[in-house]
């Protein structure tokens, strides 16, 4: 398949809009990337619940972020420790990349860098910058499913990332 050029049609801060013949899409700006956070210890789990403007509602997820957002050549390992803290009030003693992947890639660019923390410690109260109000909920893996029905039953969007901890159990498996 040859490929058309790619037109930016707008760009803001922090997203573009961009076409390729007649296939339309999103990216990041600047080509920043981000880090998705599987901070686990002890058999449980770190997520965080926040308000999502283009969902318009409560949204469960892994902790994650933006990485190079803040400081040009940032390391995936050091945003997402920067990250986690931020938003959960746990340091990692280690953070370690488990891989590129794409959540939406017929319709977003973006990629992110999933890692997993561990050697939590906690250090402070977390729920992010002023402005994002993020509740953190240290989960039991074996109570993850019951976890996301219960949020899903209240209303709250459940982000695709969840499907990592979920999986084992829609494949009747036991979680990873």
């Amino acid at each position: 398949m040859s490929e058309a050029p790619e037109e930016t049609v707008w760009q803001g801060k922090y997203i573009s809009a961009k076409r390729r013949g007649t296939w339309e899409y999103v990216s990041r700006a600047r080509g920043i990337q981000a880090a998705v956070i599987v901070a686990i210890e002890d058999g449980h789990v770190l997520l965080v619940e926040q308000y999502r403007v283009p969902l318009g509602r409560r949204c469960l997820e892994l902790p994650a972020g933006l990485v190079g957002d803040e400081q040009d050549g940032e390391s995936v390992e050091r945003a997402a420790a920067r990250e986690l803290e931020e938003e959960t009030g746990y340091r990692a003693e280690r953070v370690e990349a488990l891989g590129g992947f794409y959540s939406s890639p017929g319709m977003v660019s973006e990629g992110f860098t999933l890692v997993r923390a561990t050697g939590l410690s906690k250090v402070g109260t977390g729920g992010g910058t002023p402005d994002e109000d993020i509740v953190v909920h240290r989960v039991a893996v074996s109570n993850i499913a019951a976890f996301v029905a219960e949020k899903r039953a209240a209303g709250v969007g459940i982000d695709v990332k969840m499907l990592v901890l979920l999986s084992g159990d829609l494949l009747g498996q036991p979680p990873v």
